[in-house]
């Protein structure tokens, strides 16, 4: 099943270098931006824009799904990279709270001059 668009949780985004994020708010789209999962327990459709008129601006295109996803080799790598980012992000976390200390105490040492 391709991304559910109409789906609440569903996201694009593009931003101004023509990147575009497509994603599950919720995290549940192992295989985004290609597909969701087939039943989707917080599948839940989207009612607040049914009758809006939609402008110029749309979604861009689904990007053509690699072959990778039916194997399950794209799902292990991007849940190894998840992995990689959240064992650092505690420490880039806590140096950079020490930098922000740093500084806070460099700028008080400067006003008490």
């Amino acid at each position: 099943m391709s991304m559910r668009t109409e789906c609440k949780h569903f996201e694009s985004r593009t931003y101004s270098s023509g990147d575009t994020v497509r994603k599950c708010n919720l995290d549940l789209a192992p295989d985004a931006p290609w597909r969701c999962p087939e039943e989707c327990e917080k599948y839940d459709r989207r009612m607040v824009d049914v009758a809006w008129k939609r402008g110029s601006v749309i979604p861009s295109a689904t990007p053509v799904a690699p072959a990778s996803l039916d194997d399950g080799t794209a799902a292990a790598i991007l849940d190894e990279a998840e992995s990689i980012i959240n064992a650092v992000f505690g420490e880039v976390v806590a140096d950079m709270n020490d930098k922000r200390k740093n500084k806070k105490k460099n700028r008080d040492k400067k006003k008490k001059k």
